[in-house]
Order: structure tokens, then C-alpha cells, then sequence
């Protein structure tokens, strides 16, 4: 069995740690002293470093790490990123502890990001910014447009698939989809449930594609019920989901 756990780093961040037998595989490490606590209280031995992305709380942690271990590290096509020893694109395959992870491609946050998916029984995605609990990443280096169509291809996966992001927003990210769908009672179930697990410091992810579906305004744009909500708000801007999906992110940036 592969057990995953956080690691958190920073304020927010995730540091996700794969573990079977002795040996772990790290995703996005930013920060290397919560990682090697963990290695260390665990008795794990790292074994290789999945990386999403080029920003700096996802790969600062790599030159310490591999001071201590020549690991494999796994990552997009950047330059940028010198430790990555094994570059991946749309349609590669890594083999992680004995399980294998189709790497999907979503730029928009970044134009680098990838995205790293394990189907079968229990399908599972480690997403980085591109897809959080409740919400999405910023559009930093790519278009609205290139935005949405990478969240349309995650919301396209087996609904039952655990969402593995990087960073622990998710009331920050509720308090607006609700703003966006005061209506919507999955969407109030699913905060109420955030908050508590909040209040005694649990973590709000992993999510779930379905539980995005129902209550994640950014894979709603094309649904009738997000549109008139905006609608209602004087807000509905376009017809198409990604100009849907550019309002609603334009709105979030100054929520």
C-alpha cells in the first residue's frame, strides 16, 4: 500500500509524503527541515522528488535534499529547475514506489506546471497551484483561457479521484465560491465540514474531482447554475466557459 501524509511547510504550503516499506517519495518539497523531520520520526529513506512546478515554495528544498541523497527528481520541462534529473511532458509515465503516474500537462498558473495522475482502484492527482480545494491557482504566466481548459481536462478525470494540492486555502477559497453561489447547499455543507476540521488544525485535502464539481466555481463555468448566479449578480460576462472562468478569477484576484 502506498500511505500519503502532509508535510507542512511555510504558512500554508503541503508537502506531500508518498511512503511503502522504508522509502518515500516527496511532492514539491519547498522547505527541507520539515521533510527530513518527517524522513527521520518515520525511519524513511527518500527515494525521489515529484515537482509540479518552478516556484520557489515547491523547489527550495531540492539542493539540501539532495546534498543528503542522489534521488531521482521528476519535473517539468524548465531549464529553470536544475535539479530535475528527469524531465516529463503530456503522455510520460513515472513509475513511483511501484506505482505509476501518468504526467498531465495544465499550464496557466505557470507555464511549466504539470500535474501527476495514478489511476486503477483509488485514482489519485497531485495538482501543485492548478487546482485547489474550493478553488484555483493565479494566472500568472498563462491566459484565462489556457487556465480553464487545464481545469476542464483535471475535472475530466474519475470523479472518485483524490485531489492532492499544495496549500491549505480552502476557507479562504470557500468564502468566495459562496460569494459566487450563495445558493448552492453542497457548497454550505462543504464549508461548514472545512471549518471544523480547521478549528482542530486538520488538513481540508485531500478533495475529491466530484466534491470539486459540485462545489468549485472554476470547474462550474460551464454549468446553468454557476451562469445564473452571476447572472442574478450582474456579473455574467461572455458566453463561453473560459470567458465564464475569466470573470470568476478576475473577481477572485480582488475578492
Amino acid at each position: 500500500m502506498l500511505s500519503i501524509s502532509p508535510i507542512p511547510a511555510f504558512n500554508d504550503n503541503y508537502i506531500w509524503l508518498l511512503e511503502k516499506a522504508s522509502q518515500a517519495v516527496v511532492v514539491d518539497p519547498g522547505e527541507a527541515p520539515p521533510v527530513l523531520r518527517a524522513l527521520e520520526e518515520r525511519g524513511l529513506q527518500l527515494a525521489g522528488i515529484l515537482i509540479t512546478h518552478h516556484h520557489f515554495d515547491h523547489v527550495g528544498a531540492l539542493p539540501e535534499l539532495l546534498a543528503i541523497a542522489d534521488v531521482p527528481v521528476w519535473g517539468p520541462h524548465n531549464p529553470a529547475i536544475e535539479q530535475v534529473s528527469q524531465r516529463l511532458g503530456a503522455g510520460d509515465r513515472v513509475t513511483v514506489l511501484g506505482h505509476d503516474f501518468d504526467v498531465l500537462e495544465v499550464p496557466g498558473h505557470t507555464l511549466d506546471h504539470i500535474a501527476y495522475f495514478h489511476g486503477g482502484e483509488q485514482p489519485l492527482l497531485f495538482c501543485g497551484d492548478t487546482l485547489f480545494a474550493g478553488g484555483c491557482g493565479r494566472v500568472f504566466e498563462g491566459t484565462p483561457a489556457m487556465m480553464h481548459a487545464s481545469l476542464q481536462a483535471l475535472a475530466a478525470l474519475p470523479q472518485n479521484t483524490l485531489v492532492y494540492c499544495a496549500h491549505e486555502y480552502t476557507l479562504a477559497n470557500l468564502a468566495f465560491a459562496r460569494a459566487v453561489e450563495p445558493d448552492n447547499s453542497a457548497l454550505a455543507q462543504r464549508a461548514t465540514r472545512a471549518q471544523e476540521l480547521r478549528q482542530r488544525n486538520e488538513p481540508t485535502v485531500p478533495s475529491s474531482i466530484d466534491l470539486e464539481l459540485a462545489t468549485n466555481p472554476f470547474l462550474r463555468c460551464n454549468t446553468t447554475a454557476l451562469r445564473n448566479a452571476l447572472s442574478q449578480q450582474g456579473r455574467l460576462e461572455g458566453d463561453s466557459g473560459a470567458e465564464v472562468f475569466a470573470t470568476v478569477r478576475a473577481w477572485k484576484d480582488h475578492f
